[in-house]
């Protein structure tokens, strides 16, 4: 085998880094006639030339488009609008976004139904109370104050009028009773 060829999957030659000159990757073994490097060096001028055309063109194009923007009003900041707003449209239509967002639309669409739920049972805890023997007692007990304090009024009402009356009752008995004492 000649040196400076494939050995199975080693290579023993020199592999040219990108930019490299082309007549630097001629290897020493290697000769080139004249007239093979006068090719390449036509080539080589082609190319570099070819590069420094597209590099005129680029930056002309550049300075055309600059040009536009200037005339449309298009400066940077509206730019960086423009991106942001194409970025976010761009993540929006992903599909891990709409999954993300269908999810958390469940997720929040569970967790109003649980706190329904445990509101419902709230208030159904509420009138078990308010059912509840205790609780009556309790009414009863304080229906019975008001008739001592308010005097005597037709029986009835709603809880909530019988807690009303006993404390303006009791306000009431506070009162006469601080006039009492200013008066001896």
């Amino acid at each position: 085998m000649e040196p400076g060829r494939e050995q199975g999957l080693l290579r023993t030659d020199s592999i040219p880094e990108v930019g490299e000159d082309a007549a630097a990757t001629v290897s020493m073994s290697e000769t080139l006639s004249e007239e093979e490097q006068d090719e390449l060096r036509k080539e080589l001028a082609k190319v570099e030339e070819e590069i420094q055309t597209l590099s005129q063109v680029l930056a002309a194009k550049e300075k055309h488009l600059a040009e536009i923007k200037r005339k449309l009003g298009i400066n940077s900041l509206q730019e960086l609008k423009q991106n942001i707003t194409k970025s976010w449209q761009d993540v929006t239509s992903t599909t891990a976004y709409k999954k993300t967002s269908e999810t958390l639309s469940q997720a929040g669409q569970k967790a109003s139904a649980a706190f329904s739920s445990v509101g419902s049972v709230i208030t159904k805890k509420f009138e078990d109370v308010k059912n509840s023997s205790t609780f009556k007692s309790f009414e009863e007990k304080v229906e019975n104050l008001k008739s001592k304090v308010g005097g005597s009024k037709p029986a009835g009402g709603d809880f909530g009028e019988v807690l009303n009356s006993a404390a303006n009752a009791s306000a009431t008995e506070t009162i006469a009773e601080q006039t009492q004492e200013e008066t001896h």
